[in-house]
């Protein structure tokens, strides 16, 4: 049993803090809404009312929030994770941020006597329901076996990728890739509508072949019912897509196709389908091509 600091319950939080407690851990955990935080209890965790209180005796901390921004505001200042962890404490930051910063942070966090590893997931709401999350880790390697026990409560596929901000980096090409699968798949359903073909009928063989992804496999049947309650809101992929972009950019890597789905992500978002799941990338197919349902 490890003692661990669970900061951010939202979609993806809420079940990997239950899968920690469901693999014997203690877990003590807080957010921004008191609900969710009530709700863990509910489930046999327990509850902080703010990050000093949640840290003080973790062992490990988790940190899983939506952006950059958020990151840093959870573990560094006067009431962060830093001025208030004990020493050697391990920091496992597995929300989605640029690689630059979790960088530096790993840099402020040595100073503070905490050892960091970004471990971004990736699988969606299912996966972390599931606790099959695959787990691209950046950071030092003796740090990331010493956490692995932590990480298997969360997922089956974690793989150390390189020193500090790799995983950050790993989880930007895997929005990439996601990001492009969504959009193609979108625009194939609707061809496919637009020619009469019986959809359920398409996707089953098309999975079965080497169009086969897990966008067919987890998605298209949400997308057909015209279904798109979020397990991964089209505002948060716009956010990665940015961080994709921009890395992209600073490095001189020229990514023609990204760009493009950046932009209709972001016209998705622009038309109000923000707070959508991102097979909601259907929706603007379908707006462009004036087949809306």
């Amino acid at each position: 049993m490890t003692n661990i600091a669970f900061i951010g319950l939202g979609i993806m939080g809420l079940p990997m803090a239950k899968n920690l407690l469901k693999a014997g851990h203690d877990v003590v955990a807080t957010n921004r809404s008191q609900g969710k935080v009530d709700q863990f209890v509910a489930e046999g965790g327990k509850g902080a009312g703010s990050v000093a209180e949640a840290v003080k005796d973790a062992d490990v901390i988790i940190t899983m929030v939506p952006d950059s921004p958020d990151v840093e505001a959870v573990v560094t200042g006067e009431g962060g994770v830093f001025a208030h962890a004990k020493q050697g404490a391990i920091w496992i930051d597995a929300s989605t941020i640029r690689p630059d910063v979790a960088q530096r942070l790993a840099e402020q966090a040595a100073e503070a006597g905490i050892r960091a590893i970004d471990a971004p997931v990736s699988g969606g709401e299912a996966g972390a329901i599931e606790g099959t999350l695959s787990i691209m880790v950046g950071g030092d390697a003796d740090v990331v076996e010493e956490a692995r026990p932590v990480l298997e409560g969360v997922g089956t596929t974690i793989v150390h990728v390189g020193p500090a901000g790799s995983g950050q980096t790993v989880k930007a090409a895997n929005q990439l890739i996601v990001a492009g699968t969504i959009q193609l798949v979108a625009e194939s359903l609707v061809f496919l509508e637009a020619h009469g073909v019986d959809l359920e009928a398409a996707v089953q063989v098309l999975a079965g072949g080497l169009a086969g992804n897990r966008i067919l496999d987890r998605k298209a049947a949400s997308m057909i019912k015209g279904e798109f309650a979020p397990g991964f809101r089209i505002d948060l992929h716009h956010k990665d897509l940015g961080i994709v972009t921009s890395a992209a950019r600073e490095a001189g890597v020229i990514l023609p196709v990204g760009a493009i789905v950046a932009q209709l992500m972001n016209s998705a978002r622009q038309r109000g389908y923000g707070s959508l799941d991102h097979s909601a990338l259907l929706k603007l197919a379908q707006d462009i091509s004036g087949k809306t349902n």
